[in-house]
């Protein structure tokens, strides 16, 4: 009896063991236990650690309070000072603006009545330290060692949530500070105006990066306020006018209703109304948003799964995944208003508008990583461009809080649109976009006068004209093959040709695209390739000519027999690769890092460039690069990006090339095929459909594609086509520690 009871428990516990492993199988894994938003908060990432969702509208973010370039988020992992907690917060640029409807709790009375003009002077900053704090995706916290509060923050789509847990005893204030500004933003007028007893409203306009920012707000508290002070231009008073520039408060609560007070705030571009629509109408669940948020990361991170035994490998894909998915940011309103910079307001019918479009980063591996993860919001980004191109009849370069900066070089929405369409993204008008597209190509601003008239644009007419005018022949091929898919034929024949600007000012003798003159002859002199002078009086952008002479990416063959053939060609990449790292001049441009040679990771002109090799017969070097790229310009610390974040695009790179793709022409509609670094990854190109990407054998040493099949079927090409990953299937390779030099040379044709 004894032993048969035994064996029935043995059963018993066998069956149950069996259970938990099969419920352990179809658990979802929790993905965002691998991101660490504090990477790329030093060095030069310029991102912040704040919560958000994916493309939300709101970032609540700490603020340092110090106007400096690596500060450009609001907040630096090398600092330890915080002046509270903003709404708004750009990823990863290099210029600083928004962190605007300041928050801070804090436990005492303070003078707000002295506006100060640094962060040494305010009353209300505070202390804090890394031990206590953290982030994940959708959540923030810190403790606040000078008012003995924890902060914790998230957020649903429009509305931001904190909670303030207070010392037992202590007083209960929240100070709103809407005067303070950091960087180039600067407050022209604001208001702070009580509507009930748990609700303010106001408005902070104000002009820096975006000349014309209108922010309107809205917040609830969950306790009723018991007293306030407010401040108009340094002066305390009853109420703010309507003409105060800069405006703060100091609200208090009763400390006898329990330690917590929780706080929604919502904002609109348009009205205080429409930010009271955006507010979340539900009470002050903070653990339930939080959940929300969280299970919202979980979904669009699983969108590619990647398996490896190496955690940190984990950490810093997902990480990218993440950074990849902040920006562009929701900025219609729940009605589906928006504010443009001519103040006018227009509606989004059918479609989310999108804001901080940085362009000149994006286009390149961003938006092509959301071809494959959100379709649906590259076709809203689309319209939201052709809403933007209405204002001025020029489609946008870099807009920011719907203001146009015209920040950097080109008009790189041009391919962003002609990717999506060629890609078969539907949801928007392709005739108004191509209409848009060759209507801004067309016209005479930011050097298009010049570039129309000698076909380039004449260093002695226009400064970084080289980078201005190989970028301008991209986009004019671009809209060639729009013009093409349209049945346009006489277009398609006009902005072909004139995509081949980029041979004006290429120089045979020396291997570089050099500066011309008007006279179509004469070089620019005295030339020294690896000279830098930022953003003034300098052919090229943000960089030298070592990092500008490559980007003809519509035309490799081409540029290869310029140089003199294949092996010329190659020579000259290698030799980008292996170049002493001395940047010359006086005024070198710090966005040049990253460098390996004279490739520089960290700004985005180079991002395509070691998958070159690829056109010209040598795609084993690209395989050599893009891992090298991939382990020595990535990690795990705050300092693990090498270069500003640029609102995705240097997360992007590393999420396609890690798994062996990119886009190194991105209107193409193909990937080049790099070096994966992951044993298999899975993409979840539709509700039916996945296409995997397998690479047997892979490891730090085995790097080099030696055979590869797809479905089963012999793949020799350095190429797969966004068709085909659509399809579903496998891409299997066969990794190893040699190159085999036969691989992917043969050209095969895309079935």
């Amino acid at each position: 009896m004894k032993n048969t009871t035994l064996l029935f428990l043995s059963v018993i516990f066998i069956i149950s063991c069996n259970k938990n492993v099969e419920k352990k199988k179809t658990k979802p894994e929790r993905l965002i236990s691998y991101v660490d938003p504090f990477i790329g908060t030093g060095g030069h990432g310029h991102t912040y650690p704040g919560a958000t969702v994916p493309f939300g509208m709101l970032q609540v973010s700490p603020v340092n309070g110090i106007s400096s370039w690596d500060w450009c988020s609001g907040y630096h992992y090398s600092d330890s000072i915080a002046i509270g907690f903003s709404h708004l917060s750009l990823s990863g640029t290099g210029i600083g603006d928004l962190a605007d409807v300041l928050f801070m709790p804090i436990n005492k009375a303070v003078d707000l009545s002295k506006m100060p003009k640094s962060r040494d002077s305010l009353t209300y900053k505070s202390s804090y330290s890394h031990a206590n704090e953290k982030a994940s995706p959708g959540y923030y916290q810190v403790f606040l060692n000078d008012h003995n509060v924890n902060v914790e923050l998230t957020t649903s789509l429009r509305t931001a949530f904190h909670k303030y847990t207070f010392k037992d005893g202590d007083k209960q204030s929240v100070i709103v500070d809407l005067g303070f500004g950091i960087n180039w933003d600067k407050a022209t007028n604001t208001s702070i105006k009580i509507e009930d007893d748990y609700t303010i409203i106001g408005h902070r306009f104000s002009t820096g990066w975006a000349k014309n920012q209108k922010v309107f707000f809205v917040a609830k508290f969950s306790k009723p306020i018991t007293k306030n002070n407010l401040v108009s231009d340094e002066k305390n008073v009853e109420k703010i006018d309507e003409h105060t520039i800069k405006s703060a408060a100091q609200f208090f609560f009763n400390e006898n209703e329990g330690s917590q007070l929780l706080v929604k705030v919502a904002l609109s571009s348009v009205s205080v109304e429409n930010a009271k629509e955006n507010l979340d109408k539900e009470g002050f669940d903070f653990e339930a948003v939080k959940a929300q948020s969280e299970s919202t990361w979980n979904q669009a991170l699983s969108k590619i799964k990647v398996e490896t035994p190496i955690d940190s490998l984990k950490t810093i894909f997902y990480t990218a995944m993440y950074h990849a998915q902040l920006a562009p940011v929701t900025f219609s309103d729940k009605n589906g208003q928006f504010r443009k910079e001519n103040d006018s307001i227009v509606t989004a019918e059918n479609y989310t508008a999108y804001s901080t479009l940085s362009l000149w980063d994006t286009f390149r591996a961003e938006h092509p990583l959301l071809t494959l993860l959100a379709p649906d919001k590259v076709a809203d980004i689309t319209n939201t461009m052709l809403a933007y191109y209405e204002t001025k009849n020029i489609l946008p370069v870099w807009t920011l809080y719907g203001n146009e900066t015209n920040t950097m070089t080109g008009y790189h929405s041009i391919p962003v649109i002609v990717e999506a369409y060629l890609k078969g993204i539907k949801g928007f008008d392709a005739e108004k976009a191509y209409e848009a597209m060759k209507a801004t190509m067309m016209q005479n601003e930011r050097g298009l006068n010049h570039y129309k008239k000698y076909g380039y644009i004449p260093y002695n007419l226009l400064d970084e004209s080289v980078t201005i005018t190989l970028e301008y022949a991209y986009d004019d091929w671009c809209v060639a093959q729009m013009a093409k898919a349209l049945g346009k034929e006489e277009d398609y024949k006009f902005f072909l040709n004139r995509s081949k600007a980029y041979q004006h000012l290429f120089d045979a003798e020396t291997g570089f695209m050099r500066g011309k003159s008007e006279d179509g002859a004469s070089w620019h002199e005295p030339f020294d390739a690896k000279y830098s002078n930022h953003r003034e009086h300098t052919d090229y952008t943000e960089g030298n000519a070592w990092q500008h002479s490559w980007f003809v990416p519509h035309d490799v063959e081409n540029i290869a027999s310029l140089h003199g053939g294949n092996e010329i060609f190659t020579n000259r990449l290698e030799q980008l690769f292996t170049e002493s790292s001395e940047i010359t001049g006086d005024n070198t441009s710090a966005d040049i890092s990253g460098l390996i040679g004279q490739y520089a990771h960290g700004n985005e002109p180079s991002h395509h460039i070691a998958y070159m090799f690829n056109r010209a017969n040598k795609p084993w070097r690209t395989q050599y690069w893009a891992r090298h790229i991939l382990d020595t310009q990535y990690n795990t610390t705050p300092n693990g990006l090498s270069g500003n974040e640029d609102c995705g695009q240097m997360s992007a790179w590393y999420a396609l090339s890690s798994i062996g793709l990119y886009a190194m022409n991105p209107a193409s509609t193909e990937y080049e095929i790099g070096s994966p670094i992951f044993e298999k990854t899975t993409m979840n190109v539709s509700k039916e459909k996945t296409f995997t990407i397998e690479a047997e054998h892979v490891s730090n040493k085995n790097i080099y594609i030696q055979s590869a099949t797809l479905n089963k079927k012999v793949f020799n090409q350095t190429t797969i086509s966004h068709k085909q990953i659509l399809n579903g299937g496998t891409l299997h390779f066969v990794m190893g520690d040699t190159p085999n030099k036969n691989w992917g040379i043969t050209k095969n044709i895309h079935q």
